[in-house]
């Protein structure tokens, strides 16, 4: 609910300071005294649009700050806040402010945290519902009759909403699954004659690294031939140097006993024979390994060619053709496989069909149950607030499938018909602004419901009525109130007299200052504004007598 406002230099309010509690609170004062201006700054909070003119003459900026407190944040607004990374602490009151200079321009906060105007605006439906004269919003916009019905109702939105959810899920399924497999379908041939290409080719993980590496040791091989050939000689044959150090190990062998440096050489001999048997055996598989042949080689590079040539088609690397292969197969066998998990998605997707159908049916039951019980609970209200001849309707229209949502299959909205014979139509149609908040007012009463809103406010709800409506005005509000907050400028003191707290708004002038101040009233100072109220200008004993009256019937 709203805790406090505070204003700033808006047109003729210098500084003001207000508390504001739970249930009925009233505001009175003559006419012109300033009431506009207090809902002027306060539609500032709700992000109305800045105008410089509401600065207070002589002044650079204005600024209005209101505080609204509650047990648990409202999840709309939870919602909102979040997405804007606006931080509230648990049990933390939200404070809104909006300066504005004489210049132009205005600057918006939320604890402290600068934020859109826009912001304002999207969070304002969960702070105050104003209803006036000019009221286009809360229970006049349509697009909030459904909910309010629904309420009503009792009805499970919610679960409506995921059967909604889920039906749309399991369309976009198969949705998908037609059109992968109609892309598919379009390129089947392509793809088999691409994986024809390839299964031809076998293509191996790493395969081009290891014909690669075999085809720059061939053409080194081409190059060294004549080195390694003429090594080969070195070492083959019976006239060779290695067989000339295996012969003289074997004569040396004969004699090393016969003394130990000979044993010594014999021993130097030896390891040289076995180093150079090493050396002759690396020089041949050197050979083998470098070993050139053209037809080899030219196998390797048509290979290489291919391989690479299928790369380039693919626009993938050469390692990576076995997985395309693969992925060109699992394709081919979607499209065959596909028509069955086709047929299940179809299956999945009737059934989520069928589930929400027969929640959106119950809901559209219990809608026009709730109807016609509200349109009574409306009628039955009417009469009391001086709108005898008029009649209220609830109207629920079948949507086109192509129109249903999370919301069900139906539209909702409130008709009303002012006289006998007129035909219904939208409550902003209402000729009159008082008899609209006064149908507003049943329609609250009936719904027994705050519309979402933390704070309600009527604007001159009484405008053009007095007696026995006027107090059937104010009991109402005064009920409407009860567990919340409402707020209401009224001129009527049959509505004063219900109100729990009650403010006076007055307008002063000093030589050429004017100022307009609000005062919460004492029990003498409320048997005093609403003698005025009765009286007129002039307060008598009979209209203190008369104030009294009412402060006690109530």
């Amino acid at each position: 609910m709203l805790s406090q406002l505070s204003i700033r230099n808006i047109v003729l309010i210098e500084s003001l300071d207000l508390a504001f509690g739970p249930g009925l609170g009233v505001l009175t004062g003559e006419t012109g005294a300033g009431k506009s201006i207090l809902l002027d700054a306060l539609g500032l909070i709700l992000g109305n649009r800045a105008d410089s003119a509401l600065v207070r003459a002589g002044e650079n900026q204005a600024s209005v700050t209101a505080s609204f407190e509650f047990a648990t944040l409202p999840g709309a607004l939870q919602g909102a806040l979040a997405e804007a990374e606006v931080v509230i602490e648990p049990g933390e009151p939200l404070l809104i402010r909006r300066s504005l200079k004489a210049d132009g321009g205005s600057r918006a906060f939320i604890n402290d945290q600068p934020v859109g105007v826009a912001l304002l605006r999207e969070i304002a439906p969960a702070l105050v519902e104003l209803h006036g004269q000019h009221d286009d919003r809360g229970l006049v916009n349509p697009r909030g009759h459904r909910e309010l019905l629904d309420r009503y109702a009792a009805a499970d939105v919610a679960g409506l909403a995921e059967a909604w959810q889920g039906w749309r899920v399991a369309g976009e399924r198969l949705a998908a699954a037609r059109a992968s497999i109609e892309d598919a379908k379009a390129e089947q041939d392509l793809l088999l004659a691409y994986l024809a290409e390839l299964t031809a080719l076998e293509p191996v993980e790493g395969e081009e690294e290891s014909l690669a590496g075999a085809r720059a040791d061939m053409q080194k091989g081409e190059k060294l031939a004549g080195d390694l050939e003429d090594l080969r000689h070195l070492w083959e044959g019976s006239d060779s140097a290695l067989a000339g150090l295996r012969g003289a190990a074997r004569r040396l062998d004969r004699i090393a006993g016969e003394h130990p440096l000979l044993a010594e050489a014999l021993e130097a001999l030896d390891r040289a024979v076995i180093e150079a048997g090493e050396a002759e055996e690396k020089l041949a598989a050197a050979a083998d390994a470098l070993l050139f042949d053209p037809a080899e080689l030219d196998r390797i590079e048509t290979r290489l060619f291919e391989l690479r040539a299928q790369a380039r088609k693919h626009h993938c690397q050469v390692d990576d053709l076995p997985e395309k292969m693969r992925t060109m197969r699992a394709a081919l066998d979607s499209i065959e496989h596909g028509e069955a998990e086709i047929s299940d998605l179809i299956a999945a997707e009737r059934a989520a069909y069928e589930h929400y159908r027969g929640l959106a049916e119950a809901v559209h039951a219990q809608r026009k149950d709730a109807a016609t019980r509200l349109d009574k609970a409306v009628a039955a209200e009417l009469a009391p607030l001086k709108l005898d001849t008029a009649r209220f309707r609830t109207v629920v229209t079948p949507l086109p499938e192509e129109r249903w949502g999370a919301h069900g299959l139906d539209s909702v909205e409130f008709l009303i018909a002012t006289n006998p014979g007129a035909d219904f139509a939208p409550l902003a149609k209402i000729a009159s602004g008082g008899e609209l908040s006064r149908f507003i007012l049943a329609l609250k009463v009936a719904l027994a419901e705050q519309g979402g809103a933390a704070t309600v406010i009527f604007d001159e709800i009484d405008r053009g009525v007095g007696g026995a409506v006027a107090s059937a005005i104010g009991e109402r509000l005064a009920r409407l109130a009860d567990g919340g907050q409402l707020l209401a400028v009224t001129h009527s003191p049959q509505v004063a007299a219900r109100g729990g707290t009650h403010y006076m708004i007055a307008k002063s002038s000093e030589g050429t200052v004017t100022r307009t101040s609000v005062m919460l009233l004492d029990a003498a100072g409320r048997q005093e504004e609403i003698a005025r109220m009765l009286s007129g200008a002039e307060i008598t004993a009979e209209a203190r007598a008369q104030a009294d009256r009412l402060l006690e019937g109530v």
